[in-house]
């Protein structure tokens, strides 16, 4: 921008440790640490001059959105001069009926993302407490971070079970907020029917259970539960949803809360106006008409999770047991090589790190035909990395 008065010349700091003129940032920023979402295509493409990227790191649905979905927003277009709906009050009306709840009880939001920090915002106080697991979905303790509050994380045993009694042994008087992924980002491992249960039946009335059911839709274990029922009984619980895994919509942001209308209301009391936009609201309530691409998105990923399992297994790789439409699989110190040479050859998986798993990545299901290119690629890749290793 011009410099209004000439006479006075901008402010530049001479040295690196000059401080920065104007308001101090709060302290909690210096113990934030922001998302790191996967690579994405056009980074790869660019960086290794590839034309045929395939990404199969941020657990994305790869048949695409729903035909409904996209037609929803084509016919939304014309009116993109008009506000959105402040509380998304279709969408809420037929996640109602769907799930057999009052429409009080939901609260539409700019994906899970923004649920997570809206309940933090309503619910924590400095110096509170969340509990959850670890490794986990790392939003959790974002949220906890902004509002002062500290995290509690239970290291999940070898098998990455979530167990409710290991949970409930990290809960003191200072916990509010106890956060469940089932099933579990990054591990595909999820909680039991009778275990989430018993861990709300356990927990103290001042404790609220946030069950995070991102992935609900591609569970198929007789066992698993995603809380719906408990909350049509009247238990103390939300559960978290959204439309960018098995509705397709991850590029537009729509996720969905589900809980106590009390719950709701203090969730509401701290959103933004129009946090949703209208495309996005339009898409995800055409989604929820399209039981045929619902059904034909979790039918492909049943079998691709087979596929993919099955295919590292001949490769001498272990996978853990996935109820997700990704696979968390163990390369031992080949991992970080392995990593590499998959995004020379224009595979993008998503690194363990970020979860303290060194020695592990996450892959999603993908179509049949990218996961065949996937097991080819690592059968080299394999090799270049134990010579590597000799």
């Amino acid at each position: 921008m011009q410099n209004r008065n000439p006479s006075i010349e901008p402010s530049v700091s001479t040295t690196q440790d000059q401080a920065a003129p104007g308001p101090s940032p709060r302290a909690a920023l210096a113990a934030m640490q922001p998302y790191v979402p996967g690579r994405s295509i056009a980074d790869i493409r660019a960086e290794y001059g590839l034309e045929r990227v395939v990404k199969l790191a941020s657990n994305e649905n790869p048949l695409g959105p729903s035909p409904l979905a996209l037609q929803a927003v084509r016919d939304m277009l014309p009116d993109m001069h008009r506000y959105p709906d402040d509380r998304a009050g279709l969408l809420r009306s037929k996640l109602a009926a769907k799930l057999s709840l009052d429409d009080a009880q939901f609260i539409v939001a700019n994906g899970a993302d923004e649920l997570i920090t809206l309940i933090c915002e309503a619910y924590l106080e400095p110096g509170d407490r969340i509990a959850t697991y670890a490794p986990t979905f790392s939003e959790y303790a974002f949220g906890g971070r902004l509002m002062n509050a500290e995290t509690i994380a239970v290291p999940l045993p070898d098998s990455f079970a979530l167990r409710a009694d290991d949970l409930l042994a990290a809960v003191d008087p200072r916990t509010k907020l106890v956060f469940v992924c089932s099933p579990n980002n990054p591990t595909g491992t999820y909680m039991p029917k009778t275990e989430l249960a018993y861990l709300l039946s356990r927990l103290p009335e001042r404790c609220l259970l946030v069950l995070d059911a991102a992935y609900s839709h591609f569970a198929d274990a007789p066992d698993y539960a995603d809380g719906f029922e408990l909350l049509r009984k009247g238990a103390r619980l939300v559960v978290l949803q959204t439309f960018s895994k098995a509705y397709g919509l991850a590029g537009i942001r729509a996720g969905f809360a589900a809980g106590p209308a009390d719950v709701i209301a203090h969730m509401l009391a701290v959103k933004e106006p129009f946090n949703v936009n209208a495309l996005a609201q339009a898409a995800a309530a055409a989604a929820l008409d399209d039981e045929t691409h619902l059904e034909a998105t979790l039918r492909k990923n049943a079998a691709g999770r087979i596929r993919l399992r099955e295919g590292l297994e001949r490769l001498g790789v272990r996978s853990v047991p996935s109820q997700s439409n990704f696979v968390l699989a163990d390369f031992g110190r080949r991992t970080a090589s392995v990593y590499g040479e998959l995004l020379r050859r224009g595979v993008i998986v998503r690194s363990g790190t970020g979860w303290g798993l060194h020695d592990r990545l996450r892959i999603s299901v993908g179509t049949a035909e990218e996961i065949d290119l996937l097991l080819a690629c690592l059968s080299d890749v394999l090799r270049f990395a134990d010579e590597k290793l000799s």
